[in-house]
């Protein structure tokens, strides 16, 4: 009997680019492709909010099952359960007699905790769970310095990567591949039968203009890098802060890989000449790798109020009438409630209205940051927990790098976004 190999994706929705995909066709006869919607991924929080929204929702599951047409173009299928991957997988590997497990390693507490309780069940039957990482530009072990010494400065991480490591190139996309035949490859569930609890499917209503899946992303990808000049000189009056890729979601479920990104960037560089633009790719790319690396060196400490600044004020995480204010838009402040509007209906605003509100609720409302944070959790599709608790506790003021802590303002954040003042402070009659 051959060897066989059950592929666990999570947050590696691809066919390119995916060490673990290759590593398992070369070791293996036969792999078995598993993906699971773990039910603690869309339950309430403590923070008064859903762990996922209903766009995000939808981003996921269009990502799922463009996954499972490609797998299903190479003759194969991919295996969709429902429940938790520390009782599922085991279950799996005795039924299909399969002699490992192979999964990309995250960097946050309850997923780590996951595999963790995964790694443990799998030992009970003599299998191992073979870890992989793959969610950086920059591999670990390429980097200029340990993980420990890694400088929690970003501008100082920046200039030593920049300078000292490589990007490796991208594994080859399979043309091929020997299935496990599994009797049920199950069913991709809908957005309502995820998020039944309490109404979390009846927020506003959907209208993201993004569809997850690698096919999706690649296109985006392609248009942004070969036609993005175009769009760019059509609307000359864009500012900097304005010029964005887009391309977080997909990067942030592993529909797109960021050395796929660096990679055909340097293709587009070579046709086109280097675009401004293309700058702020590899920056974005850079601060994904940075958060990464800093909660591999930290842990838990972004996830508490106080993070790195002990002597932070101890506010309340009630759920008052200001947070809800917030969260639906209604602050009397119209740029804030503009862009909560469309975070609301679309899952996505660009990084600096991101600052603007996570801003105006802390230092205007007064609001603990973690309940901002978790909001975001929930609406945000491309939402990433390094990204976006590290962001969050950098404009908290309790971030590990504290000259980036203290550099935020909303009144200047405001006239940046808004000069002219057409976006002014409404005065109550």
């Amino acid at each position: 009997m051959g060897k066989k190999i059950l592929v666990w994706f999570r947050n590696d929705l691809r066919l390119h680019d995916n060490e673990v995909l290759m590593e398992a066709i070369s070791k293996a006869d036969e792999i078995l492709p598993v993906y699971i919607f773990d039910p603690r991924h869309f339950q309430k929080t403590a923070y008064h909010t859903y762990k996922t929204g209903a766009n995000r929702t939808q981003f996921l599951l269009q990502s799922v099952t463009s996954l499972r047409q490609s797998l299903k173009g190479l003759g194969g299928n991919l295996l969709v359960l429902n429940g938790y991957p520390e009782e599922l997988l085991p279950e799996l590997v005795a039924k299909y007699e399969l002699s490992e497990v192979y999964h990309h390693r995250e960097v946050a507490g309850e997923e780590t905790a996951v595999s963790v309780s995964v790694e443990d069940a799998l030992w009970k039957l003599k299998v191992n769970l073979k870890h992989f990482i793959g969610h950086t530009l920059y591999n670990k072990e390429d980097l200029p310095f340990p993980i420990k010494d890694i400088p929690d400065v970003f501008a100082q991480f920046k200039k030593k990567t920049e300078r000292d490591a490589i990007v490796k190139p991208c594994f080859a996309t399979p043309t091929s591949i020997s299935f496990v035949a599994a009797e049920d490859w199950g069913t991709v569930p809908d957005v309502q039968t995820l998020l039944q609890e309490d109404g979390g499917a009846s927020e506003l209503p959907m209208n993201s203009a993004f569809v997850g899946g690698e096919k999706e992303a690649l296109s985006h990808l392609h248009d942004y890098l070969h036609a993005g000049e175009g769009m760019i000189l059509a609307n000359a009056s864009l500012k900097k802060h304005e010029i964005v890729s887009k391309l977080s979601a997909w990067l942030a479920l592993g529909c797109l890989s960021p050395r796929q990104v660096y990679w055909k960037m340097q293709e587009a560089e070579a046709t086109h000449g280097a675009k401004p633009y293309f700058h702020q790719i590899i920056l974005g790319l850079l601060w994904r790798d940075y958060f990464r690396f800093m909660f591999k060196k930290y842990g838990a400490t972004f996830f508490t109020p106080q993070g790195f600044k002990k002597e932070a004020l101890d506010l309340p995480l009630e759920d008052n009438q200001l947070l809800r204010n917030w969260k639906l838009g209604q602050t009397g402040q119209p740029l804030v409630d503009s862009f909560m509007d469309e975070l609301n209906s679309t899952g996505y605003i660009n990084q600096i209205a991101r600052q603007l509100v996570a801003v105006y609720l802390v230092q205007v409302l007064g609001l603990n940051w973690v309940l901002g944070a978790a909001y975001f959790e929930e609406k945000l599709i491309d939402y990433c927990p390094a990204s976006n608790w590290g962001n969050w506790a950098t404009v908290a003021g309790v971030g590990n790098d504290q000259k980036l802590s203290s550099s935020f303002d909303f009144d200047k954040l405001l006239k940046v976004l808004d000069p002219k003042g057409a976006f002014a402070q409404v005065v109550q009659a």
